[in-house]
């Protein structure tokens, strides 16, 4: 209960802080969440064990399918046409540089009676930054992983991307364009921009005010059945086409159904949509920054660790450099990197933090096409390692 409270109360207290203070204001309501929710973590307030993780998780699982319809009803169709290239190039740069970076920790570690543990580390961790935990655990299994190392790898993993998560959301875009072009339309940037910074006032004092309640109450039930018919479509795929899909078909769908919804003028007029798709996102956040501890570094297996480390920020370093000589954009390339490495759902969290909206419909179908190959392209990577 107490999780539940802090996931759903702390995201209004942001938003009243980053009304009252300008500073957090500047900073934006999700940064804030994000370090709230990991100080939450750290201090030991939220406790560390498996019960509370699991009740984090489903609130974080159950937050992004309301995100993503809300975030998408507003969309702009078109305008991905014109994304499609640049993110095209993106997610071939962040493939490969997975890769190379896998490549480089294994021939730092892997040498010797080090190399088949190694070689099934590195395949993990490459299925894992491109498809998620799904196709971690689907690896596990596939490249006859101990249950030992698959947790270590797992805990170490999940710190490394935590790590990761909050560098590209602070000062990701701070740093990368000092080397990479801003997003390349600005025109059709500031038509699309969400300013989350400059709706925060109007998140607390005026997305629940009473001439905003009919719109809301549209679309959150045009949300519940979007949500409902995704989960029917899952199911039946994975019971009848392809066991082990609900997740990824579960995303695709909701996301399918919530871009056709957003070709309707109607839907498209529903005010605060986005706004609302925000605060689930904060929600979220809070749910996952929470869980954040440093126990699972008591025991800590060196090596494993610091490859696990190279292979994370390895494949971001790379990722930027390779689009930087294509002269991708600052925005695709972080959206792109982030749905890579943590999932489809963080898609929405890089276009709230970027104020940019218009790349959070390519950010998800990018996660989505690492959701369909990250295993493959594991087993394959972990199969090539042993040659060299």
């Amino acid at each position: 209960m107490l999780i539940i409270l802090i996931c759903l109360l702390l995201p209004l207290l942001i938003l009243w802080l980053t009304y009252k203070f300008p500073v957090l204001n500047k900073v934006g309501s999700i940064i804030v969440a994000y370090v709230f929710g990991c100080a939450l973590g750290l201090t030991g307030i939220v406790p560390d064990d498996e019960a509370t993780h699991a009740l984090q998780t489903n609130v974080a699982a159950a937050a992004i399918p309301f995100a993503i319809p809300l975030l998408l009803f507003s969309a702009d169709i078109k305008s991905w046409t014109r994304l499609a290239p640049p993110f095209l190039k993106s997610t071939a740069a962040g493939l490969l540089g997975c890769a190379l970076a896998v490549v480089i920790g294994f021939l730092i570690y892997g040498n010797g009676d080090n190399a088949e543990t190694y070689s099934a580390v590195g395949g993990m961790l490459s299925g894992l930054y491109t498809g998620g935990n799904a196709n971690l655990a689907s690896l596990k299994i596939a490249l006859g992983v101990d249950d030992a190392t698959y947790l270590i790898v797992s805990a170490y993993s999940t710190v490394a991307s935590a790590i990761y998560l909050f560098f590209v959301i602070i000062v990701g875009k701070r740093t990368l364009r000092t080397i990479l072009p801003d997003f390349k339309d600005d025109r059709e940037k500031a038509d699309l921009e969400i300013n989350i910074e400059n709706h925060d006032h109007e998140l607390f004092y005026g997305l629940f005010r009473r001439d905003n309640l009919k719109d809301l109450g549209k679309a959150l039930l045009l949300t519940v059945i979007i949500i409902a018919l995704g989960a029917g479509i899952a199911k039946v795929v994975a019971k009848y086409v392809l066991e082990g899909s609900f997740q990824s078909v579960f995303i695709l769908s909701i996301s399918l159904l919530a871009i056709v919804a957003s070709t309707n003028p109607k839907v498209r007029a529903i005010k605060r949509t986005f706004e609302l798709g925000t605060l689930f996102i904060i929600i979220f956040s809070v749910a996952v920054a929470s869980q954040v501890s440093l126990k699972v570094l008591s025991e800590v297996d060196t090596n494993i660790f610091i490859f696990t480390t190279i292979v994370t920020f390895g494949t971001l370093i790379l990722h930027v450099l390779f689009n930087a000589i294509m002269r991708v954009d600052t925005d695709t390339t972080l959206t792109t990197s982030i749905s890579l490495i943590c999932s489809p759902p963080f898609a929405p969290v890089m276009g709230g933090v970027l104020h940019n909206k218009a790349v959070i419909g390519p950010g998800i179908a990018v996660g989505l096409f690492g959701y369909a190959i990250g295993t493959y392209f594991g087993f394959g990577l972990a199969k090539l390692l042993l040659w060299l």
